[in-house]
């Protein structure tokens, strides 16, 4: 009897210490994603190339648009390496390049060199470390929690604005852009080679605990059973809706990102572009983590049909906010829906295609968030330049978040094989 109680002791307490490395894992990944979410404090920046340095709307977004498609194309190499060689050794590699980058950055103040080390190294740093750190946390967990976890591991990268945009502005303000990219480049680097030692994957044959019942209906609702290969999947029309919807749900979210600051100046004459950023910043992780609950609680379905409606009826009235309430408003729900596509999706994808490569299937499904960076990025400069305002952006992306709502009522799981 007491030989029992022993083993059952022992049993909850290796259970215990499986799930506490779980978070681990997933709160040194949200860590990386602080770091790395530089990217979504671009907007100030681009505001000041503009501004100080006379770079032209477009121009000063090729560095933004360069590190976004890399970002997305690196993302599948980073996740096919995590998938075999396990996360430490691509987080490593992604905290040197992300040092390199913002201190290479620091020194080549020209549209060919941001180009180079904002756009391609530091892009390749957010391809490596965002391939690295979601999968690694979604595996030490059932389907129960897959959107939670998703949702806490992803809102680093969309919270990083809250401290990014301030600390960006301050530091472009006393120091100017050379130091302030090296400021954060050395910092970055060293934050990053610290939080790796906290990331891994589970062991062979990892099998997570889940409430059998619970466990069963998630399944059932939302995954194939199956763990696909990269090639499997590309086969499957699943995959292609699903591409399609992230890029449509990301180019809305990500051309307001990456020109807030000069949206605010030009519609309502604010200054203070920056704090929108911010508050951006805060509803794009908080979206990313009730994005997942919702996706764990009233499934797919119905939490892809919220997003993208509501993002929708957003850019159809985008053009009309002129004054700081309605700036305000329009910026929590780009920032909420945006943020929530971020966790829902790679949930999908490990609920359609199994955890086992999760790394490299998530990594070409996310390419299509590197397309909408490219072409919400594209869009909104370009729309400026010629047009003189952002209206017809605006059109676009409520017409594309329309049809992902339209896209939400045909997306099924796989069939089950027999």
């Amino acid at each position: 009897m007491s030989i029992v109680k022993t083993e059952s002791t022992i049993n909850r307490v290796v259970q215990a210490r499986v799930v506490d490395k779980g978070w681990q894992v997933t709160f040194a990944g949200m860590g990386i994603n602080l770091a790395l979410g530089i990217l979504y404090s671009w907007s100030v920046m681009a505001q000041f190339l503009r501004e100080s340095m006379n770079w032209t709307a477009i121009s000063s977004q090729l560095p933004y648009m360069i590190a976004c498609g890399v970002f997305a194309i690196l993302m599948i190499p980073g996740g096919r390496m995590q998938d075999k060689l396990g996360p430490r050794v691509v987080l490593m590699a992604s905290a040197i390049f992300a040092g390199l980058g913002l201190i290479g950055s620091s020194f080549f103040l020209s549209v060919a060199g941001l180009a180079i080390f904002f756009g391609i190294f530091f892009g390749t740093a957010m391809g490596l470390g965002y391939s690295s750190t979601t999968p690694a946390a979604i595996k030490w967990f059932g389907p129960e929690k897959r959107g939670l976890v998703t949702g806490l591991v992803v809102s680093g990268f969309g919270m990083a604005s809250v401290y990014a945009a301030p600390l960006s502005r301050s530091l472009l303000t006393s120091l100017g852009m050379s130091t302030t990219f090296l400021i954060l480049g050395i910092s970055f680097l060293i934050i990053m080679l610290l939080l790796v030692q906290f990331i891994s994957n589970p062991p062979a044959n990892y099998v997570p605990a889940g409430t059998t019942s619970t466990l069963k209906k998630k399944m059932e609702q939302e995954s194939s059973q199956k763990d696909y290969e990269w090639h499997e999947m590309l086969k499957t029309p699943q995959f292609y809706f699903i591409w399609f919807m992230f890029c449509f749900g990301s180019l809305a979210g990500l051309m307001v990102i990456g020109q807030l600051s000069s949206i605010a100046l030009e519609q309502a004459n604010l200054s203070l572009g920056f704090v929108l950023v911010a508050i951006l910043a805060i509803f794009n992780a908080g979206g990313r983590i009730i994005g997942g609950i919702m996706f764990d609680k009233i499934g797919r379905t119905k939490t892809l049909f919220i997003i993208f409606s509501i993002q929708a009826i957003n850019f159809l009235l985008f053009g009309t906010y002129n004054t700081l309430m309605l700036l305000l408003i329009g910026t929590v729900i780009a920032g909420f829906c945006y943020g929530a596509c971020l966790s829902v999706f790679p949930s999908i994808t490990a609920g359609f295609f199994g955890v086992k490569n999760l790394g490299v299937n998530y990594g070409l499904v996310f390419v299509a968030w590197g397309a909408g960076g490219v072409f919400g990025g594209l869009t909104g400069g370009l729309v400026r330049d010629l047009t003189g305002t952002y209206l017809t952006a605006y059109m676009i992306a409520a017409l594309l978040c329309i049809v992902g709502t339209v896209m939400a009522f045909f997306i099924k799981a796989p069939q089950k094989q027999i």
